[in-house]
């Protein structure tokens, strides 16, 4: 039962992402009809799952909730902006509700009754009298009798769905009268455990519609045969040939039964060439029911899913891992023994990288997800901080398909979160200001997300006041972070809201003033292997942007060497490999050289020196030069020794195992047995640049 339990609550995340994003739509206008349903049946789902769990709290919420939308649905009640901002709110208590239903925890009982009592203001003025009173007297239109049939079919059970609640939502439409049919239930001998063969025969009195019965058994329609009659007809409004719309969207002609009498049979063969086919009734209401259960059954062979367990998963991203190390044991081996590139060992080597590749993309394509899990995490977000600081904001994402490693995914939602806090609380203005300013009262803070050089590239902008450098800059000097006779570049300024313990906040609250947010988003990004960087105009907003690595496992490198020392420079950093030439090499300040590179001068980097594999620096045309560009497009020229080859390798935390070490991002397992460093690209991109922004540099001098 814990299992199953487990796997409700898992669906109930994705009911309720599906849920934000269904609202999120009905919100900025562009939902259609399926949208609206897709919404209801969210919520219904996690209203029927929570009911078999005795979840009552969660139960009674919901059914207000899906009784409000579906009213929205019918149409009595119109999806206004107050409307859908009470929707939206309800979505977060629900949310609320199912992590207290997990987690065994509390929730604000105030809050979800305040909620309650709104819902309840809104269903009675989305269900004033209609203008038109109805031309037939109460009196002489008396509540019908609906007979219904209900045969659940095994896969009805097997979906967790239980009989026992359908038929308390069918008594919320009136009395009912159940009897049981258990004429097909066999011997116990042949009984099948999984098996079904009960029938419910059910009398329902209530003045409702056909289509409001059905609503009942939405959910279970594919899993069941499922008959409604009226047990008191009236005179049928339609007219045979009238095309019938379900709202589950199939259409049918509507034929009523035929009756045959003695004169009426002679004259049926006169009548034989207008209907070619029999119309019996039985089939105008089989027919959409088989449709339907027919298209679940396609859909579910074309979309067939499984819940695997993430540690699986995880072992088998090790074990190739592992694969692909030995199989570069086995190229080094071969090289070594000086094997032919021609011969059938060398070939069949190669076919073996490639099957090798190939399993490694299949695996970690297993891990990767797209964003939207984190991005529908963030407008609940944005309306809690917009109510907080009484501002007014609205979130516009983008990019929300880009997949990424999960584990990525895992460890970007608290940057993101701190960052979409300090767009709202710093950057955005209060509207009085923004209307003083010719601005819409309400911002913008937008999330983006896209693939750039074999990175994730994550975006969050706003169209505040920009970043007040001179506030900055003063705050830094209150708290000693800089001397006062600094001189900081605008670039420099703005990466001053990094520094631990910094703010520009005058008070502390419960959003910002602490100095915590912004270095913990520095810190994460770090340790993912990434970087972060600003860009802000005043009076237009921010911009942050995050460049994060795909994935933690894997990397596509060039393997180099320097000083006798095997590295691996990041294969997406690398722009091309050129020879340096003497003349177009200029020293800066003896230790510093520049070299001109199409009318323009890019500083050059030592790699060897860099890292203390020795004192004295390589003579630039006796080198091996890679152009590479880091975070912000900077570039610089690498100095190495040799270049070996291009591999994929297996990323190993250096940090992990022995301790984090400037200009190196990682490690990784060579052919031969040996570790080689994989380099930080932008840090040793980063150290260059400080070094030529130094005053006593320029190239003015050198010339």
């Amino acid at each position: 039962m814990a299992a199953i339990r487990e796997t409700f609550f898992q669906e109930c995340e994705e009911q309720l992402a599906e849920l934000e994003a269904g609202l999120i739509l009905m919100e900025s206008g562009t939902a259609e009809a399926e949208t609206v349903n897709a919404v209801f049946r969210a919520v219904h789902s996690i209203k029927g799952g929570a009911g078999i769990f005795a979840l009552d709290a969660l139960v009674r919420f919901a059914h207000v909730f899906e009784t409000a939308l579906d009213q929205v649905r019918s149409g009595t009640l119109a999806a206004g902006a107050a409307v859908l901002n009470l929707l939206l709110r309800a979505a977060d208590v629900l949310a609320d509700l199912v992590r207290a239903a997990r987690e065994n925890g509390t929730v604000d009982e105030a809050r979800t009754a305040a909620l309650v009592v709104e819902f309840t203001q809104i269903s009675n003025l989305g269900h004033e009298p209609p203008l038109t009173p109805k031309p037939a007297p109460k009196a002489l239109a008396p509540a019908p009798a609906w007979l219904i049939s209900f045969t659940p079919a095994s896969a009805l059970y097997a979906k967790a769905n239980e009989t026992a609640l359908l038929l308390r939502e069918l008594r919320r439409l009136g009395p009912i009268e159940v009897a049981l049919d258990a004429t097909h239930l066999p011997e116990l001998s042949e009984l099948d455990p999984e098996g079904a063969y009960l029938t419910w025969n059910i009398t329902l009195e209530a003045d409702c519609t056909e289509q409001a019965i059905r609503n009942v058994f939405e959910f279970v329609e594919d899993d069941c045969q499922l008959n409604i009659t009226c047990a008191t007809p009236a005179e049928p409004a339609l007219k045979p040939g009238d095309v019938i719309t379900g709202d589950n969207g199939f259409s049918f002609e509507f034929f009523p039964p035929p009756v045959f009498d003695d004169e009426e049979a002679s004259a049926a063969p006169k009548a034989e060439p207008e209907h070619h086919e029999p119309p019996p009734a039985l089939t105008a209401k089989q027919n959409p029911v088989e449709a339907m259960a027919a298209k679940a059954e396609s859909a579910a062979a074309v979309s067939a899913t499984i819940r695997v367990d993430l540690d699986r998963v995880d072992r088998m991203i090790d074990l190739v891992g592992e694969l692909v190390i030995n199989e570069a044991m086995l190229s080094q081996r071969v090289l070594e023994a000086g094997i032919a590139r021609a011969s059938g060992v060398a070939m069949a080597l190669e076919e073996l990288e490639h099957l090798t590749r190939e399993i490694q993309d299949s695996v970690m394509a297993i891990r990767a997800q797209p964003v939207r899990s984190v991005f529908q995490r963030m407008p609940r977000l944005v309306r809690e901080v917009a109510a907080q600081t009484g501002k007014q904001a609205r979130l516009v994402t983008e990019g929300e398909g880009t997949e990424v490693d999960k584990t990525v995914i895992e460890r970007i939602a608290d940057p993101l979160t701190h960052m979409i806090r300090n767009a709202i609380d710093h950057g955005l203005e209060s509207p009085e200001k923004r209307l003083a300013a010719g601005k819409p009262a309400e911002g913008i803070v937008r999330l983006s997300a896209l693939h750039r050089s074999g990175r994730i590239v994550l975006e969050v902008a706003d169209d505040g006041a920009g970043i007040n450098r001179a506030r900055v800059k003063e705050k830094a000097l209150e708290n000693g972070l800089i001397a006062p006779d600094a001189a900081l570049t605008d670039d420099e300024i703005d990466n001053l809201i990094f520094l631990p313990g910094f703010s520009t906040a005058s008070t502390v609250s419960d959003i910002s003033g602490r100095g915590v947010g912004m270095d913990v988003v520095r810190q994460s990004v770090v340790a993912l292997g990434g970087r972060i960087s600003i860009s802000s105009r005043p009076g237009l907003g921010s911009t942050f942007t995050l460049s994060l690595p795909l994935t933690l496992a894997v990397l596509d490198g060039m393997v180099v060497s320097a000083r006798g020392h095997t590295l691996i420079i990041p294969l997406g950093a690398i722009v091309e490999t050129l020879k340096p030439k003497a003349a177009d090499v200029f020293p800066l300040d003896g230790e510093i050289n520049v070299i001109r590179l199409r009318g323009g001068y890019v500083p050059m980097v030592d790699v060897a020196a860099s890292l203390g594999y020795c004192d004295e620096f390589v003579e630039p045309d006796q080198s091996v030069a890679l152009l590479v560009e880091g975070e912000g497009g900077v570039r610089a020229v690498l100095l190495v020794d040799a270049i070996h080859g291009q591999r994929q390798v297996v990323i190993k935390s250096l940090e992990a195992n022995y301790r984090a070490v400037p200009g190196i991002a990682a490690a990784t397992v060579m052919g031969d047995g040996r570790v080689a460093l994989i380099l930080d690209v932008d840090a040793v991109v980063k150290t260059t640049r400080s070094e030529l922004s130094r005053p006593e540099l320029s190239l003015a001098e050198a010339r």
